[in-house]
């Protein structure tokens, strides 16, 4: 298997097609028509540095995997979008792999904390986040109601740096 390669992307350029292809149709699938309006919710400035980033995992120069984080309302959180594994490239790790690559670029950005939500539909990405150390800030033990997203948050650790004060934006 090749080395993969992490490459910053903007929505809209050639590599992300299949991210937005494939993430459209599994948001359908699961969901129905709304699926569409999910992935039409942010456009490609919400993911644009500073405050955003967008992340392919690259095999000889083909996307099989990818996130993004965008500004959160509280500014000192990132909110991780798009998660997304290629269908012929899963349990491979990749989803670990992009989790942590925007969880440092995140941390190098200034952010002190991650927040994202999955839908009730996808019980693997649940399993992602908690494997990674992501906490929920939902009871595990109810059901999940039908389209109610699934929240979940991780702390950044700082190495040595101190984190902006709350409230405020991080230093870019």
């Amino acid at each position: 298997m090749s080395a993969l390669t992490v490459e910053r992307a903007v929505l809209g350029d050639p590599l992300t097609q299949p991210l937005i292809r494939e993430l459209t149709h599994e948001y359908v699938t699961r969901y129905g028509p709304g699926g569409h309006e999910e992935m039409a919710r942010y456009g490609a400035e919400e993911f644009a540095p500073p405050e955003g980033v967008l992340l392919l995992l690259l095999r000889d120069g083909e996307p099989v995997a990818g996130g993004a984080y965008r500004r959160h309302e509280d500014p000192a959180t990132a909110e991780v979008k798009r998660m997304w594994t290629a269908a012929g490239h899963r349990r491979q790790g990749l989803g670990r792999r992009v989790l942590a690559e925007l969880e440092a670029a995140a941390r190098e950005a200034g952010y002190r904390r991650i927040f994202l939500t999955t839908g009730p539909r996808q019980p693997e990405a649940k399993g992602l986040y908690l494997a990674a150390g992501y906490t929920p800030l939902f009871d595990l033990d109810a059901a999940p109601e039908e389209f109610r997203p699934l929240p979940f948050e991780k702390h950044l650790l700082t190495t040595g740096t101190a984190a902006p004060p709350a409230g405020k934006a991080p230093t870019r």
